[in-house]
């Protein structure tokens, strides 16, 4: 789930580094929530109640549950996620209450893994992002694969750091 606001950004290259070391044959489904942008999402809980999901909150909710591991690839931004990436998990919890869904149900044993970028040469500063990722994992019986995290700033730098790639190759193992 790419999460920046741009294309072929840090992120999404680091993602994708560590995505060419998968098996061959290793199915993968890359979606860019530019490309399927959501509402603002509205708790319905208290009132009307939630309904199944339409346009590209279907989209998404389909693919989330076929897979076995869902990848967030979102920028560090302001410290968290990115505010699409952050939409689509607040959507999650609509999906939680949609009937006949059974997301928990069916979220439980996936593995969640997160990749980031960040322009800040603290890697604790990404720990607001890991830690709103580690709970979503906690809080649906799911695995907690980690982040991986690399430096950059401008498109590409990531590649300079030696350590981000290394640790790319063998991330998803």
């Amino acid at each position: 789930m790419l999460g920046s606001s741009r294309s072929g950004g840090n992120t999404e290259t680091l993602a994708r580094l560590a995505a060419e070391q998968l098996p061959p044959g290793t199915q993968q489904r890359w979606l860019d929530l530019r490309d399927l942008p959501l509402p603002d999402f509205e708790d319905r809980r208290h009132s009307d109640g939630h309904t199944s999901p339409t346009g590209h909150a279907a989209i998404l909710l389909e693919a989330t549950l076929a897979a076995t591991d869902v990848v967030v690839a979102s920028p560090l931004y302001w410290y968290a996620v990115s505010t699409s990436t952050k939409r689509y998990l607040d959507h999650w919890s609509g999906w939680l209450e949609t009937p006949g869904v059974g997301f928990e149900r069916r979220m439980a044993g996936k593995t969640l893994w997160g990749v980031t970028a960040l322009a800040d040469p603290d890697p604790g500063a990404a720990d607001p992002l890991a830690g709103t990722l580690r709970s979503a994992a906690r809080y649906l019986g799911m695995r907690w694969g980690g982040v991986l995290l690399g430096n950059g700033s401008k498109p590409g730098d990531v590649l300079s750091d030696t350590a981000a790639t290394a640790r790319a190759k063998d991330f998803f193992d």
